[in-house]
């Protein structure tokens, strides 16, 4: 674990100077995936943030099991992240404005969403109201959870409804899409952001690449489902290099707040 190699270049690098250069490759800029705790340090101050209690809801709606039982699987997901799910909910400041901030959380279930993370955004578009306040997500998803299944689905509508609330009583919204955003994800919430702001070389997608290949028979663009060709094909506002993320949104939210 001490040597990591760059899927792009294939560079390899020492895991120190990987987190010193904020898990991005120094040779060809590869943007890894960023623990939700380093992003957190990268971009807020300690002394101006706190963390947003979130609701609690009853595990495993549906009794499901495949080959683990779900609550055995919230379980051991717990254990590993420290988190209760795959959403984290932030009352804090970016430059001089205050702003409420929730990220999603790869390494709990991929991401996923489910009711715990509906209920997280929905409660987060309405602290953001009561404070008058922007409301900035980070995404990083699979998409919904399976394992509640059409409880799951219900939360594309529900976060949407929670984006339309904010609309209404014209609340700044700003998502940034980081590796990966995709799925039902990117289907509702992700892609509602008054500015959209995507990390360099974002995965970025609805369905996977091979099955649209294999759906429509054609040959995509190696580029595909990457921000920059998003950003060229007018979904994403500003692409943006990791280290330059926090003086992007400030001057953002300092334009529109």
């Amino acid at each position: 674990n001490l040597w990591q190699n760059c899927p792009s270049c294939g560079n390899m690098m020492h895991h120190k100077d990987l987190k010193e250069n904020l898990q991005v490759c120094n040779t060809c800029n590869h943007h890894f995936r960023m623990s939700i705790d380093d992003r957190i340090e990268l971009l807020f101050s300690k002394n101006d943030t706190k963390e947003i209690e979130l609701d609690k809801i009853s595990d495993d709606p549906l009794n499901f099991s495949d080959k683990k039982k779900y609550k055995d699987r919230l379980k051991e997901y717990r254990k590993k992240t420290k988190r209760e799910d795959a959403f984290v909910l932030l009352d804090t400041k970016i430059g001089q404005s205050n702003i409420v901030c929730g990220l999603m959380n790869f390494e709990f279930m991929g991401g996923s969403m489910g009711r715990a993370v509906g209920g997280a955004i929905v409660k987060g578009a309405k602290t953001a109201l009561e404070k008058k306040c922007p409301f900035v997500i980070f995404t990083s998803s699979g998409g919904a959870r399976m394992q509640e299944g059409i409880i799951s689905l219900m939360q594309m509508p529900r976060t949407v409804a929670a984006v339309e609330l904010l609309n209404q009583n014209k609340i700044p919204y700003i998502v940034v899409l980081t590796e990966p955003t995709t799925g039902g994800v990117t289907a509702s919430f992700a892609m509602l952001g008054d500015i959209t702001i995507a990390e360099q070389g974002s995965t970025i997608g609805f369905a996977g690449k091979r099955v649209i290949q294999d759906t429509i028979r054609e040959e995509l663009p190696i580029d595909f489902q990457k921000a920059e060709y998003l950003k060229d094909h007018g979904m994403v506002d500003i692409v943006c290099h990791r280290k330059d993320l926090k003086n992007t949104l400030e001057n953002v939210i300092g334009y529109i707040s």
